[in-house]
């Protein structure tokens, strides 16, 4: 069990390849390595227990993970759980570098906590519009700064938080872009895939942008027998659904997806139809000089391309649900939603959650 965040024992979850560093050696303060793949066999978090592993496909490696224990709002009591992060980035390392710096401090301080909300309620009665102002200024000055509305479903924690949460850095990514604009103008063509996964009382959040996935091992009882659950879905247009949502929402763009090379593309450049970053796709005025030609789009767009926005789900977890693993498309192009279940479920707890390019294996106490 950890009582704080698992930041403090480890960095964030993708270890090979710092530039400068020997990747080749064989242990790691907080994992191990051996050549390209970095692992971590088994550590603890607030619920249970995880494994990851990630082996580096590229000579710069532009993915990375992430797995936060303990509170999930800004104050130590809480609420506590697991926040785990994939990010899948392509054209460069910095937008995944800085979801995985800015996302989750979005989500802890989108969490109004029921500490805070508890403290000032208390304190009502004895002085009600002293701490009635200064609650509803706190939390009128929050909402307006971030842009969301506070819940105390879950102490804070909910699915429209974690959404605005995308969305928040979303914006400040396209900020940057756009701060940088003259002296890196490729950054605009840096994005990332963004799956998260939170534990909290007893309930499960994902929130999916890209074509990551989450997969749920569960126990059928019946059979005695743990499958595979996929709880996200995949925006990549070789999915047909993904196109046909491209085509409705940009119903006046014949090539909105094209078939090129037998792999269908968005604008015949790239196959997600959502991620953050890809500035160059989100608004026309990075569709321009100093942007390079090759990721200029030529007709002109009035509105995001693709989107930043999340597919959401909320469910509780049931005695049955074993396990979960989060890991990026280089993973699932190998294995399906079934394999990996029964390689999880079927290994020793000492080796490691085997993964390609990056994927964390999650497991608890009422989820194993």
């Amino acid at each position: 069990m950890v009582s704080g965040s698992l930041m403090r024992m480890m960095p964030p979850c993708w270890r090979p390849s710092v530039e400068g560093e020997d990747s080749s050696r064989g242990d790691d303060a907080n994992g191990r390595v051996d050549g390209l793949l970095w692992y971590k066999d088994l550590g603890d978090h607030v619920t249970g227990e995880f494994s990851m592993a990630v082996i580096q496909a590229n000579n710069l490696l532009e993915d990375h993970s992430q797995l936060e224990s303990g509170p999930l709002s800004l104050y130590e009591s809480g609420p506590h759980g697991t926040f785990v992060g994939i990010y899948d980035g392509h054209g460069g390392p910095a937008t995944a570098r800085f979801i995985n710096e800015h996302l989750f401090g979005y989500i802890k301080i989108l969490s109004l906590t029921t500490s805070l909300q508890s403290s000032l309620e208390f304190q009502k009665s004895r002085h009600p519009y002293v701490f009635l102002s200064l609650f509803c200024s706190l939390k009128s000055f929050l909402g307006s700064y971030y842009g969301a509305e506070f819940t105390t479903e879950n102490g804070g924690m909910s699915a429209d938080v974690i959404n605005k949460a995308f969305l928040a850095t979303e914006e400040d990514f396209l900020a940057l872009v756009r701060k940088q604009w003259l002296n890196d103008p490729h950054m605009a063509s840096v994005g990332s895939c963004c799956l998260v996964g939170i534990v909290c009382s007893g309930m499960l959040y994902i929130a999916n942008a890209g074509d990551s996935r989450v997969v749920l091992g569960r126990l059928d009882n019946t059979y005695k027998e743990v499958k595979a659950v996929p709880l996200s879905s995949e925006h990549n247009a070789s999915v047909e659904s993904v196109r046909e949502e491209l085509r409705s929402l940009h119903p006046d763009d014949p090539q909105i997806v094209v078939l090129k090379h037998t792999v269908w593309r968005v604008k015949g450049i790239i196959q997600i139809s959502r991620s953050i970053g890809d500035a160059y796709l989100k608004s026309a005025e990075f569709n321009r000089d100093p942007l390079l030609p090759k990721f200029r789009v030529p007709e002109p767009f009035d509105k995001p391309i693709l989107s930043a926005e999340p597919e959401t789900l909320v469910q509780k977890l049931d005695p049955e649900d074993q396990f979960l693993i989060f890991a990026s498309d280089g993973l699932w192009e190998h294995l399906s939603s079934q394999e990996a279940v029964d390689i999880v479920n079927t290994c020793p707890r000492n080796g490691p959650l085997v993964s390609i390019r990056g994927g964390v294996g999650v497991s608890g106490h009422s989820i194993c």
